[in-house]
């Protein structure tokens, strides 16, 4: 009886052992299959990352072809600088430039989102301002915002009840006539900054955004401002006051924005470029670029 016990045993150990092999060689076959596949997903996705951003960098330089060149505008306005740093590989902000009739017409613009979302905005924006000045032929501030925010309302057909678009921009706008020494300034939200013997002149912008209303429902203000030489004319985004970093991790904040010209407003514009630009990299440290 034990014999046949011990044979019985070593028999039913024996296909729990060929059981057991079985069952490795079929884990082990489904662990290769989930690792291949794992393998093949990874090339999937880097494949399509490298796409996607190769698409945004082709990107990149459309948007960029938007841009004044920097040389441009030097050529004609020799004491000025810009300092542009997008957060991300396109932007939603852009500047904007253009020169007639003895007059320099510049503008600071920051569209709604960023990324590829801000910088489509941005390419409907830049084509807004160019039909304002170079298609109707306007100089002045205000008008040119009307325009702007006509052509963004029908750009984003935001007359349509079932559109749900909420995006717009908000900027600071300026007309110099050098031949009058006059400056006229108009804006959405974002105001213009004036140092003249070392103080401070703020003009205010209009707070309500291009593209937040229906058009002819609001009208934007032209401010008129004698200018002298030796004014600093700054006209900006958010993006710098906004900036969280510090020893807290606070925002810059505009106070602290106007204290930091202040203190460079005397030295040349290559000297403010650079000192504004590390300024705000040390501000930032560890912290993400907001904008």
């Amino acid at each position: 009886v034990v014999g046949h016990a011990l044979l019985k045993m070593r028999d039913e150990l024996a296909e729990t052992e060929r059981i057991l092999e079985r069952k490795v060689e079929e884990r082990t076959e489904e662990v290769v299959q989930q690792r291949d596949e794992m393998e093949r997903q990874r090339l999937k996705l880097e494949e399509l990352y490298k796409d996607v951003t190769d698409s945004i960098r082709y990107a990149k330089r459309l948007q960029y072809s938007i841009l004044p060149p920097q040389e441009v505008i030097r050529k004609v306005c020799p004491e000025s600088f810009v300092l542009f740093k997008p957060k991300d590989i396109v932007s939603g902000d852009f500047y904007w430039f253009y020169q007639t009739e003895g007059k320099s017409l510049v503008s600071a613009v920051d569209c709604t989102g960023h990324g590829v979302p801000g910088a489509f905005m941005s390419l409907v924006g830049a084509n807004g301002l160019n039909a304002a000045v170079k298609e109707h032929r306007k100089t002045e501030p205000g008008l040119i915002l009307n325009e702007l925010n006509k052509f963004v309302s029908e750009s984003l057909n935001k007359a349509s009840e079932d559109n749900t678009v909420r995006d717009g921009m908000d900027l600071s706008f300026c007309t110099i006539d050098y031949n009058a020494m006059e400056l006229e300034y108009a804006g959405a939200n974002n105001p213009l900054y004036l140092i003249r013997d070392n103080e401070f002149i703020i003009v205010k912008a209009d707070k309500f955004a291009i593209g937040s209303f229906d058009p002819d429902s609001h009208e934007y203000t032209t401010h008129k401002v004698k200018i002298q030489k030796g004014d600093l004319i700054y006209l900006f985004t958010d993006g710098y006051a906004d900036q969280f970093g510090g020893a807290r991790g606070k925002k810059f904040l505009y106070k602290h924005f106007r204290d930091t010209l202040l203190e460079v407003h005397k030295k040349s514009m290559t000297e403010q470029h650079d000192y504004l630009k590390h300024q705000i990299e040390d501000w930032q440290g560890p912290y993400e670029q907001v904008d």
